[in-house]
């Protein structure tokens, strides 16, 4: 095997990592909030497009999970506005829950800090495995059944 003898990848804590989350519905941002903060990361909150913006210059995030259809400002405007700031290298997972066609979805996914696009509603363990993929963190050790069920259901 080619990778014999290499040593693995180092991953991060994710208590390094800041995740910035941006939907106008607070009750899914407390549900997102609660399976990104149990795997260990931090995170900060945004409700419209605007506050987005303010947050991720003033805070500089590891990554942003933003919902596509946001008061004051879209998705796509908020992705455009973050290359014209120079927070361009901020990765972006977008999130939706509106029906896109394959030319708009393969047009948002173009932009070069866009590195996922979702649809709601998102699967927990689907979200937070791409999570600790792109920003190589390691998932905390331990044994997610041992407090009851693991969740299955969508976000």
């Amino acid at each position: 095997m080619e990778n014999e003898g290499l040593p693995e990848p180092q991953l991060s804590d994710p208590k390094e990592k800041l995740i910035l989350l941006v939907d106008d519905d607070e009750s899914l941002l407390d549900i997102v909030e609660h399976v990104v903060r149990r795997e260990g990361f931090r995170t900060d909150r945004a409700v419209d497009g605007p506050e987005a913006l303010t947050k991720a210059e003033a805070l500089l995030p590891d990554l942003i999970l933003l919902d596509f259809m946001l008061p004051g400002k879209g998705g796509y405007e908020v992705i455009r506005d973050l290359q014209a700031s120079g927070n361009g290298n901020i990765p972006v997972i977008v999130i939706t829950g509106r029906q896109l066609d394959e030319k708009q979805i393969a047009m948002v996914r173009l932009e070069s800090n866009v590195k996922d696009f979702l649809i709601k509603p998102m699967r927990p363990p689907v979200l937070v495995a791409l999570i600790h993929n792109l920003l190589k963190t390691r998932p905390p050790d331990l044994d997610r059944t041992s407090r009851g069920r693991p969740m299955t259901g969508g976000l």
